[in-house]
């Protein structure tokens, strides 16, 4: 693919005339599971876009590795700013990530954080093109609720500002819907044995369900954990972070009575996700990595930078901010607005089919 890296492979030369888009996604740790499905969906947008250029302009990607720890990341971000040598930054990365990165391009670059989040981001020019706790886990649970009387739940995540602000926000949604928080489990990032969250779930008392703020990984590793103790059998899991590619990780035997809310599923049957769908495979073949919400993600960061640049007939924050409120536009989600910096868009809820989803329902 050609990608320039600067976390890899130092900060090369680049075309001047091209559009230069920092693309921060991790290449390790928890979420690296998620790196090459974003990496290949941001090169078909690349390849896409360049048969007719942006503003007339060739674009050119630079991989940023988002996996590092926070600070580290920024850094290299500002090294890019500073050298002039990117227009704009998006990209799947976890909060801790954004929280160190906005101050530094916030009056400098536009920067479209994709990622699902806890909500709440404000600052001028960061737009979030990612799903919150208010569209997937508030409705969700109502669902559940309605369809199969599940009342009663622990929540389980891990300790940084995503889980940590998505599981107060869950616990407010469950009491205005009648519903039960029995537990609030937080382990490190980056864990490696539930054994202690898993115990005081089985020791504790009777629920229907489990609420999971867990991201790659570490999500893999507790789903085979609570397979193993045969907790899938007794226990719904509930969560709005589960990709195809992590379904495989778990294995057949995880993945019982597992829910997924989110904006975008390989298997959704719609017309713009299917052409999608066919253009990625058409790119790169049956041997691409696979296809997810979190690398789909990165192919809608890109999207809404397009058309930002486009409105605005440039890349500066300053115009990019004059034309973008109340912008639209199709993707493999759909029809898509940006309002007071955020997507608004349709909400799925699936449940795990093997190595697919199998979608219910659109959430409201």
């Amino acid at each position: 693919m050609n990608v320039q890296s600067a976390s890899r492979d130092g900060l090369e030369s680049v075309d001047p005339d091209a559009i230069r888009i920092g693309l921060a996604i991790p290449l390790q740790g928890p979420g690296g599971i998620f790196g090459p499905s974003c990496e290949a969906v941001s090169e078909l947008f690349r390849q896409q876009v360049n048969e007719a250029g942006l503003l007339g302009r060739p674009v050119e990607l630079e991989v940023i590795d988002a996996g590092q720890p926070p600070e580290k990341v920024a850094h290299t971000v500002r090294e890019l700013m500073d050298g002039g040598r990117i227009d704009a930054l998006t990209g799947w990365h976890i909060s801790s990530v954004r929280e160190a990165v906005a101050p530094i391009t916030q009056k400098r670059i536009p920067y479209v954080y994709t990622s699902l989040y806890e909500g709440g981001e404000s600052r001028p020019g960061v737009f979030c093109a990612g799903e919150t706790p208010g569209q997937q886990v508030g409705p969700a649970l109502a669902w559940l609720r309605d369809t199969y009387n599940l009342r009663r739940w622990h929540i389980v995540g891990s300790d940084y500002i995503w889980p940590r602000r998505s599981a107060r926000a869950a616990s407010r949604y469950a009491r205005a819907l009648g519903l039960e928080v029995l537990s609030t489990s937080l382990t490190r990032f980056d864990a490696v044995d539930f054994a202690a969250t898993l115990d005081r779930i089985e020791r504790g008392p009777q629920a229907d369900g489990v609420l999971m703020f867990l991201v790659g990984q570490d999500a893999v590793l507790f789903n085979r954990e609570f397979a193993g103790r045969g907790l899938d059998g007794e226990l719904a899991r509930l969560t709005p972070l589960m990709g195809e590619n992590m379904l495989l990780a778990s294995g057949p035997g995880a993945i019982r009575n597992l829910y997924v809310a989110a904006g975008y599923f390989r298997s959704l049957p719609t017309g713009s996700s299917l052409d999608f769908v066919g253009a990625y495979t058409d790119a790169f073949g049956p041997e691409a990595p696979l296809l997810n919400n979190q690398g789909e993600s990165c192919y809608e960061g890109l999207q809404l930078l397009a058309a930002l640049f486009t409105a605005a007939q440039d890349t500066s924050i300053e115009a990019v901010l004059g034309v973008a409120e109340g912008l639209g536009y199709d993707g493999p989600r759909g029809a898509m607005e940006l309002r007071s910096g955020h997507l608004r868009q349709e909400v799925y809820l699936a449940q795990a089919d093997l190595t697919d989803f199998d979608v219910i329902t659109a959430l409201r």
